[in-house]
């Protein structure tokens, strides 16, 4: 994150004054530990390393990859305890802390620390920060920032000599206690596309897989990879991934895999089953390093997502907070847009600031971005221009629509090309489908009670959601505007007669039984009005979230159509389901209009809401 320093040359010499360890608290509690409640106390005798992270930050996670190696070699006098320290409102729930330890495979005890209690007392200020206490509870070096895995390992093996001499080393397992596994079919998904088949590929990121579903987008069809964290190419049942994400259809059938952990892009073959790699060399690549040259010579940093436009796979570099391409013509990979620094800066690609952009969608003429930690979406156009279309800075967050200027979204993942020429965002931590309007610069909901959606593909009429957090994909209904109806295909209703003049539409609806309108996260109705010729309407037209609205009839054009669309969104009401569903009921009507004098000055319609089946 800003916050965060990027990864130090050389790491500073540890603060070696011995300040007494403030305890650990937190209001969530501790996982990992089989529901035991962890005290200094009980960690007195080992070395401890204490990693204040949030599982929205890309340093962070890397912090966490480069602590395994630790963990593994120093098992016996090494304990590594995650303080979870939230940004985003999203990332306070407890829920959502213990849905980031399993994803992220974290083997470690992990106190949830909404408040920021303990972050406060060891006064850290940026994400992650790592603070090492001796065996005998004194604070002895703290780091801010990743890359610090090294000098963190040189002062434990001076620490594990120090007390040995000294008696107060202790050996013994770790108090990490695993959680039990959940049987689903995924989990926590990533990104999908669709395949020429029919299937659905999908990312199976926590299970370092990729899983074919057929076309219901539930029945399994095959796994590939191993199942294990792995670096290592061949035939489906061999390779292995390291939670992979961000899928991409070649022209030849093949699809293109961000390997995210392994920093490396690969190939999978449907046809054959078989796993290469493209590009990257499985480290990490740093500031300072090469950004361009050879794709298997050049190291990657968690690309988060792919996408095939112009002739190029472009990525979603999400470690280096870039836009980066590799060209399959000459198999050379190069940075296209962003300097590295985090943020939201617009204008050339050179000269553009990201801030882990972790969602990449193609049209012919822009190339659609998700920029998670602005919480924007931003898009770049075919001379290489980088622009914003929602979203301000890094700490600008939340839940509104509207005009774009003031739409407000929270750490998107995914963005999807939608058929008419607007986009969908796979608005992560609102738990949403929303949905920008270029022509008009709106930001309106398609879809709320998702959990954690993080991609989307649009399947004839419908859109299927990554539901990440829920384990499975979620098949939902696009709006009939959305699918580019036109002037035409609505509802046709006989002339109407009405009176220049105002006139009043009114949309009734009501909730079909065992359902109510879902209003949690702001209006659940959208109304949207045109007329043909336009010059029928002096007011009144465009999109808005009531159900009723006054329409303003030119007296001069004596005869037209009125375009109406309706859409309202209800959940089920039944306190004992768990995870209510989310319906969506629309409907279009062509009303012929002709102004008559005296005649009517209200219009009213009926939005059905059918019962579920």
């Amino acid at each position: 994150m800003n916050d965060a320093a990027p990864a130090p040359t050389p790491a500073p010499a540890p603060r070696r004054a011995r300040v007494r360890a403030p305890e650990l608290v937190g209001k969530g509690g501790w996982l990992n530990t089989g529901g035991k409640e962890l005290t200094l106390a009980d960690l007195r005798g080992k070395c401890v390393v204490v990693d204040f992270w949030t599982f929205c930050c890309i340093n962070c996670l890397h912090a966490l990859d480069e602590l395994r190696e630790l963990e593994k070699r120093h098992r016996d006098t090494v304990v590594i305890v995650g303080v979870h320290s939230p940004k985003f409102t999203h990332e306070a729930e407890h829920r959502a802390v213990l849905d980031a330890v399993e994803r992220h495979g974290v083997e470690h005890p992990v106190l949830d620390d909404p408040e920021r209690v303990t972050w406060k007392q060891y006064a850290v200020r940026a994400w992650p920060t790592l603070a090492v206490i001796d065996p005998e509870g004194y604070v002895v070096a703290q780091y801010a920032g990743e890359g610090h895995a090294p000098a963190i390992q040189r002062l434990v093996e001076e620490l594990e000599v120090q007390h040995e001499a000294k008696g107060t080393l202790w050996r013994g397992d770790a108090p990490y206690v695993a959680p039990r596994p959940e049987p689903t079919a995924l989990r926590f998904p990533g990104k999908g596309v669709l395949l020429p088949s029919g299937t659905f590929l999908v990312s199976d990121t926590t299970r370092h897989q990729l899983v074919e579903l057929a076309g219901d987008g539930e029945s399994l069809v095959r796994r590939i990879g191993s199942g294990r964290r792995g670096f290592t190419d061949g035939p489906a049942e061999r390779a292995e991934f390291s939670e992979p994400q961000g899928l991409a259809l070649l022209a030849d059938g093949s699809v293109v895999v961000a390997d995210t952990v392994n920093h490396a892009l690969r190939r999978y073959e449907p046809a054959t089953g078989d796993v290469t790699t493209l590009a990257g060399t499985g480290r990490q690549g740093r500031p300072g390093g090469p950004t361009r040259g050879a794709a298997r010579a050049v190291s990657l940093s968690s690309p988060w997502d792919v996408a095939r436009w112009n002739g190029r796979v472009w990525i979603a570099m999400a470690g280096m907070h870039q836009l980066w391409a590799y060209d399959p013509r000459d198999g050379a990979v190069a940075v296209t847009a962003g300097t590295g620094n985090e943020g939201l800066v617009d204008g050339p690609g050179p000269e553009a600031w990201f801030a882990q952009p972790s969602g990449l969608s193609a049209t012919e003429d822009r190339l659609w971005v998700a920029d998670a930690e602005t919480s924007a979406l931003r898009w770049v156009d075919r001379e290489g221009t980088v622009r914003t279309a929602v979203g301000t800075g890094l700490f600008d967050f939340g839940y509104r629509d509207g005009p774009a200027a003031r739409a407000l979204l929270q750490h998107p993942l995914g963005v999807t090309a939608l058929p008419d020429g607007s986009v969908a965002v796979a608005d992560t931590y609102n738990h949403s489908l929303r949905r920008y309007e270029p022509p008009t610069g709106e930001v309106t909901t398609l879809a709320t009670d998702l959990r954690e959606p993080s991609d989307a593909v649009v399947v004839g009429d419908d859109i299927l959601v990554v539901e990440s957090a829920r384990h499975r994909l979620t098949r939902l209904r696009l709006p009939q505007e959305v699918l580019g109806a036109g002037p035409g295909d609505g509802v046709r209703r006989e002339t109407t007669e009405a009176a220049p003049g105002t006139l009043r539409l009114e949309v009734a609806f009501r909730a079909p039984t065992g359902q109510k309108l879902d209003l949690r996260y702001g209006p659940a109705t959208r109304l949207v009005v045109s007329a043909t010729p336009p010059e029928l309407l002096c007011a009144g037209e465009g999109s808005g979230t009531g159900l009723s609205r006054s329409l303003d009839l030119n007296p001069s054009v004596t005869e037209g159509v009125l375009h109406v669309s309706a859409t309202a969104a209800s959940c089920d009401d039944d306190p004992d389901i768990p995870y209510p569903a989310c319906h969506v009921h629309e409907e279009e009507w062509e009303i012929p209009v002709r102004l008559v004098e005296g005649a009517s000055d209200r219009l009213s319609l009926v939005l059905a809401g059918a019962d579920p089946a």
